[in-house]
């Protein structure tokens, strides 16, 4: 099966991806500080912009914007998987069978990632809602702003939105690779 990806300069993306067997990686606060620490490495590396994100226990969602002149928003989740694929110690790694075994792959990541082209200020403001609502919507907490793994944080410090953002159910309008 081949995979048709948007690859459009400068756009803007929301992501969501998944651990392996939804295994609850980032329960742990070393491991989301591994994660950041990838995040920012390969920033360093290659440019881009997270307009916001959130690291679940077994998913992220995120969005990124990418510079002007590039749209290579793959080989960047792939070094950053890498580079917190390695923070795990080899004797905590899921056991790697069938075409995983064949191909040398470790079991941290379902092998794929979800993605769409924001298309407009709409879609883009309903992707960061649904973002800054996600730990509300999977249980994890009653109100968004109580999830520390979010950038809901940096919207209320930039008076983006209110410290009070989500505390009244709010309807999402849920899509097609949505968690």
């Amino acid at each position: 099966m081949q995979y048709r990806r948007d690859y459009t300069q400068g756009a803007s993306y929301f992501f969501t991806l998944v651990t392996f067997c939804r295994i609850p990686l980032f329960n742990q606060p070393e491991k989301v500080a591994n994660l950041r620490k990838a995040f920012s490495e390969e920033m360093a590396r290659r440019p881009f912009y997270i307009d916001a994100i959130v690291i679940m226990p077994d998913h992220i969602h995120a969005i990124w914007t990418l510079p002007l002149n590039d749209a290579d928003y793959s080989i960047r989740w792939r070094n950053i998987k890498r580079a917190f694929t390695l923070t795990i110690p080899q004797n905590q790694r899921p056991k790697v069978f069938g075409s995983r075994q064949r191909k040398q792959e470790q079991a941290i990541w379902q092998r794929r990632f979800w993605e769409h082209r924001l298309r407009d200020e709409k879609d883009f403001n309903r992707h960061v809602d649904y973002i800054h609502y996600n730990p509300v919507k999977h249980g994890k907490v009653l109100v968004p702003v109580d999830w520390q793994y979010s950038s809901i944080h940096r919207y209320i410090r930039d008076e983006i939105i209110s410290p009070d953002w989500g505390s009244n159910p709010i309807v999402l309008l849920d899509g097609v690779g949505f968690e």
